[in-house]
């Protein structure tokens, strides 16, 4: 028997914990971050997986569960299953069509927010600025105005690299030769350009449960 079989590494995104597809039927979101960082740890212990999270990433989902008001004990399982590291930003080198393909994808989302934007301005002129009565907007402005955020938003950041920790995920991926592991589309959309390889966050716990199930039944074989 290989005592290391499946040694892999991945890098892990907020996204995977935050996702309500990793719950089982009736789970809080604490229950699933609980299980799914012991399979963290069986996966390490066992397997020898290392999963890791940039800096950036990790301050990002420990706010989002500050916010959630879980127990200490995932903060505790995180912090030891889960390696924090920097990415090499100086070191990693990205091909150059990758940085050609954002700058042109960004122009393409800045002309079709400006766009959303005109439409808005259009529709504005005709709007009225009165009270409305009953309404879930206080004037039909404000509701040009929610509308345009919301187009606006979607133009510019929807399937899009638009963060460092997006971009830290993917370098430090890059670096360390990780799959990536995440629920975002425009990290997903990004993994391909850069290389690398990806699992859906919802896919994630069932891949950690059947590389586990393998390994005993390799054991129970050498024992038969």
């Amino acid at each position: 028997m290989n005592d290391q079989p499946f040694r892999q590494r991945f890098v892990l995104d907020t996204s995977l914990f935050i996702t309500e597809d990793i719950r089982r039927e009736g789970e809080s979101l604490e229950d699933a971050n609980l299980r799914l960082l012991e399979l963290i740890a069986q996966a390490r212990l066992h397997l020898g997986i290392s999963c890791y999270m940039p800096p950036t990433i990790h301050d990002e989902f420990t706010t989002m569960l500050d916010e959630r008001d879980v127990s200490e004990e995932v903060y505790s399982k995180l912090n030891t299953w889960v390696v924090r590291k920097h990415p090499d930003r100086y070191d990693v080198s990205i091909p150059a069509n990758v940085v050609y393909s954002f700058v042109d994808e960004m122009s393409d989302r800045v002309n079709r927010g400006l766009r959303v934007s005109e439409e808005a301005v259009r529709r504005a002129e005709t709007a009225m600025d009165e009270p409305l009565d009953d309404h879930e907007y206080k004037t039909e402005v404000d509701g040009v105005i929610a509308d345009l955020r919301e187009k606006y938003r979607s133009a510019l950041r929807t399937g899009v690299l638009d963060s460092r920790e997006d971009f830290d995920l993917l370098i430090l991926a890059r670096e360390l030769e990780a799959g990536v592991v995440t629920e975002d589309r425009g990290i997903i959309g990004w993994t391909e350009d850069f290389g690398l390889r990806y699992i859906r966050g919802r896919e994630f716990p069932n891949l950690v449960e059947q590389y586990l199930e393998a390994v005993e039944m390799d054991v129970g074989t050498d024992r038969s």
